[in-house]
C-alpha cells in the first residue's frame, strides 16, 4: 500500500511538473512551431528520478520500463525525421504565447502569409507500428483541419478588414463633408459679421447725422423761441397798453354811469307829502351828487380817471343807495303800519260776516229742521251711523294715546327708530302711481312685509316693527294717516290718482283690518261728510274750533278759503268712493272687498235723508257719483236708477233753494251729470279707472 501511494504521488508530481506537461495548441501552425521539435534533443532525467526508482518495486520498475519502451517506440515511429533517435526526449514545452486583445482588434491591412514549412529531411525507410501510423495520420488530419480553419479565418479577417476599411472610408468621407459644412458655416458667419459690422457702422453714421440734425433743429427751435418771446413781449406790452387804455375808458364810462345813477337816485328823494321827513335825505343826496361832480371835473381832458377817483365815486354811489334803501324802508314801514290797520279792519269785518253766516246757518238749520219735521228729512245722521262713527274715533284716540311713549321719546335710538318706521310706512305710499300693476304689487308687498313684522330696508337701513313694543301700532296709525293725506292732497289735485291709491289701501285693508279702521277714522275726522255727518255747534265751542270740526283749516292767518276747503273734501270723498268699489285683484279670499259697495249705497242713502248744505252737498254728491256711479249702476241696476231719479226730481230742487248765485258751479255740474245719465241710461267708467289691461304690466 505504501508503494501504491508513492506511485500515485510520483505520477501526480510528473503531471504537475513543466517537463511532463505536453498539451496540444490550436495555434501551433499559425505560430510556425514544430510540435515535435523537442524530440531531437537528448533525453535527461530529473535529479529526483533516482530516489523515485529506488522506492519503486522491481515489478513495477519492469512494467514501467516496458511501458517506457513502448512509448519511445511509438514516438519514434510518429516522427517524420529519419535522423531522429529511437527514444523520446521529454522536454517541457511552455504554453504558446497568445496575442493580446489589442493586437487582435487592430486590423492588419497587409495580407498575412502562412509560415513556410521547414525543409524536409532526406527520405528514409522506417517501419512504424499501426498505432504510430494511426497517430501520425491523426496528426496530419488535425494539421489539415487547422490549416483549412486558418485559411477560413484569414478570409474572414480579410473581409472584416475590408469592411472596416470601407467604414473608415465612409466615416472619413462624412467627416470631410462635416468639415466642409463647418468651413462653409464659418465663412457665412464671417461674411454675416462683416455685413453686421457694416450695418452698425452705417447706423452709427446715420445716428450721428440724426444727432447733428436734431442739434441743428434744437438750435433753430431755441432761436425761434427767442424770437417768439420777443414778439410776445412786444405784443404783451402793446396789449397792456391797450388794456390800460380800455380800462381807463371803462373807468370813464363807469364814472359817467355812476354820476348818472346818482343823479337818478337823487331824483327819487323828492319832497313828499311830509317834507320835514325827507329834508335830511335830500340834503345828503345833494352832497353826494356834488362829490361825484367834483371827481368828474378834476379829470383832465383826454385823460382817464384813476382807481382812487373810481373808489371815491363808487363809495358815493353806495352811500346814495344805502340812503335810498333807508328811505324806502321807512316808507315801507309806514305802508306796513297802514296795511296792518287796514287788515285789522278787514279781519273785524270778516269776523262779523262769519258770525252773520253762522247765524244764517243756524237759522237755515232751524228752518230745515222745521221743514224736515214737516217733510220727513233729517238734520243729522242716524243713531247707528253716529255710533259707528264714535267707535272708530274712540279706537283711533286710544291707539294714539298708546303711542305717547314712542312719540315723546327723547333718547336718540328711539327717535331714530321712530323716524325709520315712519319712513318705511309712508315712503311706499308716496311711490304709488298708475304706471303699471307690477309697481303697485311691489308697494303692497313692502307694506305687507312691514306690517307682518318682517325686516324691510329703507334708506339703506334695516327696520322692523318688532324692534319696539308699539312699533306695529305706530306703523298702522302712520300708514292710515298717510292714505288720508294722499286723498286730501294728491287726489284733490289729480282725480285719476284715486284708483291706484285706493286699490293699494284695499289690499292693505284686506290683509290687515286694523289699518282699514284707522283709515276710516282719519277720513271721518278730517272729512265728517264721509260718514256722512254734519257736526252741530255745541255750547262752549269757539267759532275756530267748530270750523276745525267741520274740516276747515284754521291757522294764524285765519280760516282757509271755501274753494280750498271744497277741493280737499272732494279729494277725500273721491278716495273713499274708489275704496268702496275696488278690491285687490290678487287677494286670497273671493267676493267683495273689505269695505264694499253696500257701504257706498248706505252713504248715498244717508246723504239723501239729510237736509243739503249750501255748496257742500252738491260738490260731494257729484264727486261720489262720478267716481262710484258706474259700479253702483252695475251692482244695483234698477234700484240705482230709481235713486238717481229721486235725486234729480226731489233732492236737487232742495239744493237749488239753499244755493246762492255765487255757488252755482257745483250745482250745475251735478245737474249736467244727472240729466246726461238719465237721458242715456248709462254711466261711463271714471277717468283713471283700473282695467284688466293695467294689471298685465
Amino acid at each position: 500500500m505504501a508503494f501504491a501511494s508513492l506511485r500515485w504521488e510520483t505520477i501526480e508530481a510528473l503531471n504537475n511538473s513543466s517537463k511532463g506537461q505536453l498539451k496540444y495548441q490550436a495555434d501551433w501552425v499559425e505560430r510556425g512551431e514544430d510540435i515535435l521539435s523537442g524530440c531531437t534533443e537528448g533525453p535527461s532525467l530529473s535529479p529526483l528520478s533516482g530516489h523515485i526508482i529506488t522506492k519503486l518495486s522491481p515489478r513495477k520498475r519492469l512494467g514501467d520500463a516496458s511501458c517506457q519502451s513502448r512509448q519511445s517506440e511509438t514516438v519514434s515511429q510518429s516522427c517524420p525525421s529519419s535522423s531522429a533517435p529511437n527514444h523520446i526526449h521529454i522536454q517541457s514545452l511552455g504554453a504558446p504565447s497568445e496575442k493580446s486583445e489589442s493586437e487582435e482588434l487592430v486590423p492588419d491591412v497587409q495580407e498575412v502569409e502562412p509560415p513556410s514549412p521547414s525543409p524536409s529531411p532526406p527520405p528514409s525507410m522506417s517501419l512504424l507500428s499501426p498505432r504510430a501510423t494511426q497517430t501520425a495520420g491523426c496528426i496530419r488530419l488535425c494539421e489539415e483541419k487547422h490549416r483549412a480553419k486558418a485559411k477560413k479565418e484569414l478570409s474572414l479577417r480579410q473581409e472584416r478588414q475590408e469592411q472596416q476599411v470601407m467604414e473608415i472610408a465612409n466615416r472619413e468621407s462624412e467627416q470631410l463633408k462635416r468639415f466642409e459644412e463647418f468651413m462653409e458655416l464659418k465663412q457665412r458667419k464671417d461674411s454675416q459679421g462683416i455685413r453686421d459690422l457694416e450695418d452698425r457702422e452705417m447706423k452709427e453714421s446715420i445716428g450721428r447725422q440724426e444727432k447733428l440734425k436734431e442739434e441743428y433743429r434744437h438750435r433753430v427751435k431755441i432761436q425761434n423761441l427767442r424770437l417768439r418771446e420777443a414778439e410776445q413781449q412786444r405784443v404783451r406790452e402793446a396789449g397792456l397798453e391797450r388794456q390800460r387804455r380800455e380800462e381807463g375808458q371803462d373807468r370813464l364810462r363807469n364814472l359817467n354811469s355812476i354820476q348818472e345813477e346818482i343823479l337818478q337816485l337823487n331824483q327819487l328823494l323828492e319832497p313828499g307829502p311830509a317834507p320835514d321827513d325827507n329834508a335830511v335825505y335830500i340834503t345828503r343826496g345833494n352832497q353826494l351828487c356834488s362829490q361825484v361832480s367834483e371827481v368828474v371835473r378834476t379829470t383832465a381832458e383826454g385823460a382817464f380817471p384813476s382807481v382812487q377817483d373810481m373808489a371815491v365815486a363808487e363809495r358815493a354811489l353806495q352811500v346814495m343807495q344805502a340812503l335810498i334803501r333807508e328811505r324806502q324802508e321807512a316808507a315801507t314801514k309806514a305802508q306796513e303800519r297802514k296795511r296792518m290797520d287796514e287788515e285789522e279792519v278787514e279781519e273785524r269785518r270778516k269776523q262779523v260776516e262769519l258770525q252773520v253766516r253762522v247765524e244764517e246757518q243756524k237759522k237755515a238749520a232751524q228752518s230745515a229742521k222745521e221743514k224736515a219735521k214737516k217733510k220727513g228729512l233729517q238734520n243729522s245722521a242716524e243713531d247707528a251711523t253716529l255710533q259707528w262713527y264714535r267707535e272708530l274715533q274712540a279706537s283711533a284716540s286710544q291707539t294714539l294715546s298708546s303711542l305717547q311713549s314712542l312719540n315723546t321719546a327723547t333718547d336718540t335710538q328711539t327717535k331714530r327708530l321712530r323716524m325709520e318706521l315712519q319712513k318705511a310706512a309712508t315712503t311706499p305710499v308716496s311711490q304709488i302711481s298708475s304706471v303699471s300693476g307690477s309697481q303697485l304689487r311691489e308697494v303692497l308687498d313692502k307694506l305687507d312685509k312691514l306690517l307682518s313684522g318682517r325686516t324691510v330696508v329703507t334708506g339703506g337701513r334695516s327696520v322692523s316693527t318688532s324692534q319696539h313694543t308699539k312699533g306695529l301700532a305706530f306703523v298702522c296709525y302712520k300708514l292710515a294717516e298717510k292714505f288720508q293725506k294722499q286723498g286730501e292732497e294728491e287726489v284733490a289735485s289729480h282725480h285719476e290718482a284715486a284708483f291706484p291709491i285706493a286699490v293699494v289701501a284695499s289690499g292693505v285693508w284686506e290683509r290687515h283690518p286694523q289699518v282699514g279702521e284707522l283709515i276710516l277714522a282719519h277720513l271721518h275726522r278730517k272729512c265728517p261728510y264721509s260718514v256722512p255727518h254734519y257736526p252741530p255747534m255745541t255750547e262752549g265751542t269757539s267759532l275756530e274750533e267748530y270750523q276745525r270740526i267741520l274740516g276747515y283749516r284754521v291757522d294764524d292767518s285765519g280760516v282757509e278759503g271755501q274753494d280750498s276747503f271744497l277741493k280737499r273734501m272732494s279729494g277725500m270723498i273721491r278716495l273713499y268712493a274708489a275704496i268702496i268699489q275696488l278690491r285687490w285683484p290678487y287677494g286670497a279670499k273671493p267676493g267683495p272687498g273689505p269695505h264694499g259697495l253696500n257701504h257706498g249705497w248706505r252713504w248715498l242713502a244717508q246723504m239723501l235723508n239729510m237736509e243739503p248744505l249750501a255748496d257742500v252737498t252738491a260738490t260731494l254728491l257729484f264727486d261720489f257719483l262720478e267716481v262710484c256711479g258706474h259700479a253702483l249702476m252695475k251692482q244695483y241696476q234698477g234700484q240705482f236708477w230709481k235713486l238717481l231719479m229721486f235725486i234729480h226730481q226731489e233732492y236737487f230742487p232742495r239744493i237749488q233753494v239753499i244755493t246762492s248765485a255765487g255757488q252755482m258751479g257745483s250745482v250745475m255740474r251735478l245737474k249736467q251729470f244727472l240729466e246726461g245719465s238719465l237721458r242715456s241710461r248709462q254711466i261711463s267708467p271714471p277717468k283713471g279707472y283700473l282695467t284688466s289691461e293695467f294689471w298685465r304690466y
